[in-house]
């Protein structure tokens, strides 16, 4: 009985401290997320400025693999070159390092005012103080969890059983890394590992030696999640998080035969005996840091050449080629090509959101995500390459030239901004109707399906305004999306009736098929939004539907 409530204090301490973390995270992502993006995205122009920006994010998220994450998906915009990403990690790595070595401080006390003044600051209405508060909060949780690790790890530390299987562990140092690395790729976290091997290690029970084995478990094991994470991410993003894998096994491979000599310089050093865990985590890590900084470009030719870039695929093909950027007729006509490939994965978006919700099936949803990332991505794509056509030359781009541009750019913007209604809008309601067993009446589902129909036939109209720029095209377009409006007033409004009606499927599904109509609503309006330029340049366009006075 003793041991199994050693093992639940054990348990609830370790998930008290993951829990801390996440609050952390969560709270400073919440309160500062906007500024440590633009901070991270800003500060990565040279490779010093670079590492100090990963371990800064790092000590602020109390993670690194969210820093991986984010710096990956900044590489997959641009916003970040590969080479310095490679280097931010490096930063987040020793960051990591760093709050281990802080948190061994022994600031237990400051638990409880921490806590206080985290649940103080919830209560604010600003996002910022509540993000601040959580952040506070969590910090007196995972100071109140080393509190709690302490006592429950005190009679493992007698326990007969835990010194055989330490013993084991200390004749088998590739066993005692791989099991150390295993429990931090489950907890997510390296410096939860971290933690604990500092609770077990306390009491001097642990060969110096096999403490520095278990660490560098950590510190592989800590790289996992960010690759596990990136796996169905665009190859740029899944470079970034396996280039930091391999510096990680790398050093820890090195690392490994020399742990007996790193132990001795532990053991003559002047530091805390009780605290060798932190130390031997933050001397690796600055270890690999330097070593790793120097050789980020070979790192980066490593990662290209296991990740390169599938050719002849769909996803590959672009017609955005640099080499046009001084001659703006060819680099123009590149982007508008490039933006209709943007309109049909739109379509390809809202016919599989019509088929899922007509059919009731979950897995015809399955892309909808990844397509919305790749829309994500092209249209950011279009947005630089069209910023920097003509930069080269004296005059820059004609007046008319700067007019097509302004309206790819638009459109590109449209798309996306559909993308995000499809993603985070539409696909939501229908995964909870499907979830929750709901049915539409069958005047609301024939009424919804003919919105659907509707839209996918506008955006393919949408498609053919803006490549043949038809001033009789654009004005029928921007006049069915005044159909659709009167359409979703209808709608709406029978949908009321049967509600008061008392009709039983209309009340359960009521919510959805009320967003679901504003959503198309909005779609239509983002899509007859590429008419606009076109009748403004045939005077077909007023500024305002507003009737004057008099």
């Amino acid at each position: 009985m003793e041991s199994v409530v050693v093992s639940i204090n054990l348990f609830g301490a370790v998930a008290l401290l993951l829990f801390g973390l996440g609050q952390i995270k969560d709270g400073m992502s919440r309160a500062f997320g906007a500024k440590l993006r633009i901070g991270l995205a800003a500060g990565t122009r040279g490779g010093f400025r670079s590492f100090i920006a990963g371990l800064v994010a790092t000590i602020a998220l109390q993670s690194s693999t969210a820093t991986a994450l984010m710096v990956a998906s900044f590489v997959e915009k641009d916003l970040i070159a590969p080479a310095m990403a490679q280097i931010v990690l490096l930063g987040a790595n020793v960051g990591t390092a760093t709050t281990a070595w802080i948190v061994a401080l022994g600031l237990g006390w400051l638990s409880p005012m921490l806590i206080l003044a985290g649940v103080v600051l919830l209560r604010g209405k600003s996002v910022q103080r509540q993000g601040a508060g959580a952040a506070l909060a969590g910090v007196g949780l995972m100071l109140l969890s080393l509190h709690l690790l302490s006592a429950a790890t005190d009679p493992i530390r007698q326990s007969p059983a835990l010194n055989l299987f330490i013993s084991m562990l200390g004749n088998a140092w590739p066993v005692a890394l791989i099991f150390s690395a295993v429990l931090a790729v489950l907890a997510s976290s390296s410096l939860a590992i971290v933690v604990l091997i500092l609770s077990l290690a306390a009491s001097g029970g642990i060969e110096t030696s096999l403490v520095i084995v278990l660490v560098l478990g950590a510190n592989l094991g800590g790289a996992v999640p960010p690759v596990l994470a990136t796996l169905k991410a665009p190859v740029a993003a899944r470079r970034v998080a396996l280039g930091n894998l391999i510096v990680r096994t790398t050093g820890c491979v090195a690392a490994l035969p020399l742990a007996g000599y790193g132990a001795a310089l532990l053991d003559m050093s002047p530091f805390s005996h009780a605290n060798l865990a932190v130390d031997a985590h933050l001397l690796f890590n600055l270890a690999v840091a330097v070593i790793a900084w120097p050789l980020s470009p070979l790192l980066l030719r490593v990662t290209t050449a296991l990740l390169p870039e599938k050719e002849g695929t769909e996803t590959s093909r672009s017609y955005l080629d640099s080499h046009d950027l001084g001659q703006p007729v060819a680099a123009l006509a590149g982007a508008s090509r490039e933006v209709m490939l943007v309109g049909d994965l739109i379509e390809r978006m809202l016919r599989q959101a019509s088929d899922a919700m007509h059919d009731s099936d979950l897995s015809k949803l399955n892309d909808i995500s990844t397509l919305e990332g790749r829309v994500d991505s092209i249209q950011h794509a279009i947005k630089v390459y069209v910023s920097k056509v003509g930069q080269d030359g004296q005059d820059g781009l004609c007046q008319k030239d700067q007019r097509r541009a302004m309206d790819i750019v638009e459109y590109a913007i449209n798309l996306e901004h559909i993308g995000d209604i499809i993603e985070k809008g539409i696909r939501p309601e229908i995964v909870k109707k499907i979830n929750l067993g709901l049915r539409f009446s069958d005047d609301g589902k024939s009424e919804l399906e003919r919105l659907f129909s509707i839209t996918l036939d506008n955006i393919r109209m949408a498609q053919s305004v803006f490549a043949t720029r038809n001033a009789d095209l654009a004005r029928r377009l921007v006049e069915v999306k005044e159909d659709v409006r009167r359409l979703e007033k209808q709608s709406s409004e029978r949908h009321l009736q049967r509600l008061r009606d008392g009709r039983a499927d209309s009340i359960q599904t009521s919510s959805v098929h009320l967003d679901m109509l504003r959503d198309l609503k909005r779609i239509n309006a983002h899509i007859a939004a590429v008419a606009h330029p076109i009748l403004d340049e045939s005077g077909l366009l007023i500024e305002s539907r507003i009737k004057q006075a008099g």
